[in-house]
């Protein structure tokens, strides 16, 4: 469903006061992507660009709270999770909302460490992370979290291993080698390949979220999913380029704005 011409989207995600990651830069990304954004909180974290001093994790009936009285008036058929307390609760959230909007789509951003060093999680149970993957329609880890979402000391090969239940975007840039190049795993066995960066880039607290939340957008505006990835990351690059600090600007170039445009 969507808000005149601009679609429907939901992200479920913790709540950063720098608003460089978390929900408050998925609703940026994705009013810059030209989508409505809503925002569920699951977490309220104490944190800046630089330094993670904690969270308190919000109860489950709050969260549902949240979403049930959006899903009262609309109806987002594409929702990005970010942050999320353990798999069973992203478990029941997705099934959830599956009772009211059993079309949506979802796109886990599996956290698993903040980028100041801050872990969320260890290595989640094999047999529960299946059956939330067989729920979600793509998955975006970086490199570090899908060497934990898996068996096997390799990235790819577990990345390949997830693709059998979902989708998976595995980002690159936590690579020495290809630094940049990320890898869309389709379930259906096909692996797409995005070259990475010949030239350096800015880093920027939450890029992994911003770069979830994008393709969440333009997948909510019609675009099939090797579209989307190509399309989140040049908006992603954009970002990282719009300044040396550590929190990106928002401001579309005139030539990605066309993109996103359409």
């Amino acid at each position: 469903m969507s808000n005149g011409s601009r679609p429907y989207v939901l992200s479920i995600a913790g709540f950063d006061p720098s608003a460089g990651a978390g929900v408050l830069a998925d609703i940026k990304t994705m009013e810059a992507c030209h989508v409505y954004g809503f925002g569920v909180c699951t977490s309220i974290t104490f944190q800046h660009d630089q330094t993670f001093k904690g969270l308190h994790w919000l109860p489950e009936a709050e969260i549902t709270q949240q979403i049930d009285v959006l899903l009262e008036r609309f109806r987002p058929s594409f929702i990005k999770i970010g942050l999320i307390e353990n798999l069973h609760l992203l478990l029941k959230l997705i099934k959830h909302i599956r009772t009211t909007i059993p079309e949506a789509h979802f796109i886990w951003d599996p956290i698993l460490r903040a980028s100041a060093g801050y872990s969320f999680h260890s290595s989640p149970d094999i047999m529960l992370l299946q059956q939330v993957c067989e729920e979600v329609f793509l998955l975006t880890p970086n490199l570090p979290e899908a060497l934990e979402l898996g068996e096997t000391e390799s990235a790819e090969l577990n990345a390949a291993w997830l693709s059998n239940y979902c989708n998976v975007f595995l980002k690159g840039g936590h690579r020495n080698d290809r630094v940049g190049e990320d890898t869309l795993f389709l379930k259906q066995g096909k692996r797409i390949s995005y070259g990475g960066r010949t030239q350096p880039v800015f880093p920027k607290h939450g890029s992994g979220c911003i770069l979830s939340s994008a393709i969440c957008s333009f997948l909510a505006k019609g675009a099939e999913l090797q579209k989307a990835c190509l399309l989140a990351k040049e908006y992603t690059l954009e970002v990282l380029d719009s300044n040396e600090s550590l929190l990106g600007f928002h401001t579309p170039t005139l030539s990605t704005a066309n993109l996103i445009r359409q």
